[in-house]
């Protein structure tokens, strides 16, 4: 487990949900299709499912630091 900051650049997101995929109770995405941070300290998400929703996302939207 990773102590983490997630942010989402909603202007870049192309809303193809990868992201929530990866990690459902992190992430969700808005009527217009486009990411939401649900947690953006998710203290006990797994480093790796952190890792691959950053990777999956082809706009580069989503900053774990």
């Amino acid at each position: 487990m990773v102590t983490a900051r997630i942010t989402a650049d909603r202007d870049i997101c192309v809303g193809a949900g990868n992201c929530v995929l990866t990690l459902p109770r992190v992430f969700d995405q808005d009527d217009e299709g486009l990411v939401k941070v649900l947690d953006p300290d998710p203290a006990d998400a797994p480093e790796d499912l952190l890792d691959q929703a950053v990777a999956r996302c082809p706009s580069g939207a989503i900053t774990v630091r």
